[in-house]
């Protein structure tokens, strides 16, 4: 069996001789390079071309986020971000590395974690990373003979004027940089609440919506238990870590209830409540992610009338959520991410008493 190539990119020779020892404990994989600053991670991923790389954000010389970012251009190969979360600007450039192309993050260890923890959590997320095909240019159009082309080239429903009242998007691994995209894509002018739901836990979600919130002039916060919707109007409000996010009597709430598909906060839990309380005049973007969180849920928007998008396969970083959505026939526009934004942006959101 051949083993995972791996590159560790970490500045403390402490914590780079960890990981290594931790890497090498495992018959999977092979420590293949080690680098302490950008500058050198670049030059060993251009000579060795790693499976998967481990990266720290806090690196002298090049920082993790810009050898990232030339990494995932030059020479595409999956990054796992390996950093703390207690520095609030280490986290804004983790965010910033997976918006720019990094497939999923942990956190350090700390030393209180129960024997074994840490590592076997960091073995198995390494393993799941490699498997990533990385996304860098479009691949080719679907097989116009598969399932999936044929449920994509459904007669879809146009996209246009009607009494749109709320959107929903989900995300998952890949997502924060296609929601960064979908956000740009809307004009100023659009009004809708944007009710978020993105699969990032604690402790590195703990910022996240601060540093959405920098990203485009829409103005982007964590929801508040019994919050109006209305409150909503023209800004983003997003599932906190660890909380499902649903609608009920025109307000968001969040609950503690059991994970769905081993996630909390749940996009199938945000989807379903919206087709609920909305019914027709609901509109849902599925958009990157792994498993099949959000399928159901925009199927049941789907049959509640409402409008539903998918991302496309090429511009996904992990084709798996938008996958099973199409797979189930309840996507009206299959689209790449450029046009998911200028699609939404028809949307007219008409309240009642012209409000």
């Amino acid at each position: 069996m051949t083993k995972i190539r791996v590159l560790v990119v970490e500045d403390s020779a402490t914590v780079r001789e960890h990981l290594c020892a931790v890497l090498r404990s495992d018959p999977d994989l092979e420590v293949v390079g080690e680098a302490g600053d950008g500058k050198r991670a670049i030059a060993l991923c251009q000579e060795l071309r790693p499976d998967v790389i481990t990266m720290d954000m806090m690196l002298p010389m090049m920082s993790g986020l810009a050898a990232t970012e030339y990494i995932m251009a030059h020479c595409p190969t999956p990054i796992l971000i390996v950093s703390s979360s207690v520095n609030r600007g280490e986290l804004f450039k983790a965010y910033e590395a997976l918006s720019a192309g990094a497939v999923d993050l942990m956190e350090k260890p700390s030393g209180d974690e129960p024997d074994g923890r840490w590592e076997e959590k960091f073995l198995s997320s390494l393993k799941m990373v490699a498997r990533i095909h990385v996304i860098t240019h479009p691949r080719a159009r679907l097989n116009p003979s598969s399932d999936i082309a044929r449920f994509a080239s459904a007669p879809p429903r146009r996209i246009g004027k009607r009494p749109y009242e709320v959107l929903a998007i989900g995300a998952s691994t890949g997502g924060p940089g296609a929601i960064v995209d979908v956000l740009r894509g809307l004009p100023s002018t659009f009004s809708l609440p944007v009710l978020l739901v993105l699969h990032i836990g604690e402790p590195f979600g703990s910022a996240f919506a601060d540093w959405l919130d920098g990203q485009t002039s829409r103005r982007v916060s964590y929801a508040r238990d019994n919050q109006p919707v209305d409150d909503a109007v023209g800004r983003v409000v997003m599932a906190p870590p660890g909380y499902h996010l649903a609608v009920q009597g025109s307000k968001v709430h969040l609950t503690l209830g059991p994970e769905r598909h081993s996630c909390r906060p749940s996009v199938d839990v945000l989807f379903e409540s919206v087709a609920l309380e909305y019914g027709a005049s609901a509109a849902a973007c599925l958009l990157t992610g792994m498993g099949r969180d959000g399928a159901l849920g925009l199927a049941a928007i789907r049959h509640g009338g409402g409008l539903t998008i998918a991302q496309d396969e090429a511009t996904s970083v992990v084709w798996g959520m938008p996958r099973e959505a199409i797979l189930l026939g309840v996507v009206d526009h299959v689209l790449p991410l450029s046009e998911i934004g200028p699609a939404l942006s028809t949307l007219v959101r008409s309240r009642v008493g012209g409000k």
